[in-house]
């Protein structure tokens, strides 16, 4: 196993649903310390890391969120089940008959969403769509006393998917959850550690793996306006659309096509100076570049856009398929891509480059 795969596995395999990332950041702060000149964390949780001066100019801000969908526990019912409450964009579909991981106090507990079984359903009820205000946890508890003292769950406990890292195609594609965005975290990683390696550099880069992103995007708003940015650049998940069920009106990436830029979502229009910028960078790179054009979607470039006087900003994404659901699917060959078209443009991101980014004159 490589180390770029032995990283994504860990990744997506932490628990961090929104929030809740502490698992995650654990991961996080120990591959980026060792590369960075300063690193902290901002009051959210929000985790910077720092390669270059402080105080220079121009700034390049790289962000990549760590959390995953999840729930809460709303509360348990008398009878010891758990009722919760959802964190992020869940489809009630994808919560069915699912298997759960609580984070306790006392550890993790295992759970499943309980579902009816079919052979006492009236046949209207086996066409019905399940809602999750049905829905509940099974922990194997005895009633609310014994998971509350034995088991250690209480209200507001965090709840993350449980399913586990495993490689397709004799390893050409890894299947796991919260690639969105543990994709984009491992690839903010190995670029500061190939800008680390890679001698000098003309920025200051900082790497932010934020939190709370897919509750509306809180930890890019507040690291945006720690870092006052001059680019910003935002490494996500991207929305294949290479699977039966979706069009290409819908979704333009395919797996193996190698990286997206984000020309259009529902949080914001990216710089087309920027994207000519990177273009220009792939073209160099022989490397070929995907689009996607989303009438959905949200993610944190847009928050370091907004932040201060205003940041050239874009989305990069790897594709992914069957995105906020407890298994992903990506491509290793997009993965290797992406680090190597980030690293280079970073590299080419120097003063005057910057300089005419953000002139609109």
């Amino acid at each position: 196993m490589t180390d770029v795969e032995h990283l994504l596995e860990e990744l997506s395999n932490a628990p961090g649903p929104s929030g809740f990332e502490g698992p995650v950041r654990t991961i996080v702060r120990r591959e980026l310390e060792p590369l960075a000149d300063g690193i902290e964390t901002d009051g959210l949780g929000s985790l910077m890391a720092r390669l270059g001066p402080a105080e220079a100019r121009p700034r390049i801000m790289l962000t990549a969120h760590m959390d995953e969908l999840g729930l809460i526990v709303r509360r348990i019912t008398s009878e010891g089940y758990v009722r919760f409450q959802t964190l992020g964009g869940w489809l009630d579909q994808a919560l069915i008959n699912q298997r759960w991981v609580i984070m306790t106090r006392n550890g993790p507990v295992p759970g499943i969403t309980g579902i009816k079984t079919v052979h006492v359903m009236e046949a209207d009820a086996r066409k019905k769509l399940f809602e999750r205000g049905d829905m509940f946890i099974d922990v194997g508890a005895r009633d609310r006393e014994d998971a509350e003292e034995r088991l250690g769950i209480r209200p507001g406990d965090p709840v993350a998917p449980d399913s586990a890292f495993t490689k397709l195609a004799g390893g050409d594609l890894y299947l796991g959850k919260a690639w969105d965005d543990r994709v984009g975290v491992a690839v903010m990683i190995e670029v500061m550690r190939a800008l680390h390696a890679g001698g000098s550099r003309p920025a200051t880069t900082i790497a932010v793996a934020t939190v709370q992103e897919e509750v509306g995007l809180r930890g890019a708003e507040t690291s945006a306006f720690a870092v006052e940015p001059d680019i910003g650049i935002n490494l996500e998940s991207g929305v294949a659309g290479d699977y039966p069920g979706i069009s290409a009106d819908e979704a333009q990436e395919q797996l193996g096509g190698g990286p997206t830029l984000f020309l259009h979502d529902s949080s914001m229009l990216p710089n087309l100076r920027l994207r000519d910028f990177i273009l220009d960078t792939a073209h160099d790179l022989d490397m070929p570049v995907q689009f996607n054009v989303l009438t959905g979607y949200g993610q944190d470039a847009s928050a370091m856009q907004r932040t201060h006087r205003g940041t050239p900003a874009i989305n990069i994404a790897v594709p992914t398929r069957y995105l906020h659901s407890h298994n992903g699917l990506i491509a290793r060959a997009d993965v290797d891509a992406t680090i190597r078209l980030v690293t280079e443009v970073v590299r080419r991101l120097d003063a005057s480059a910057v300089t005419a980014l953000r002139d609109f004159s």
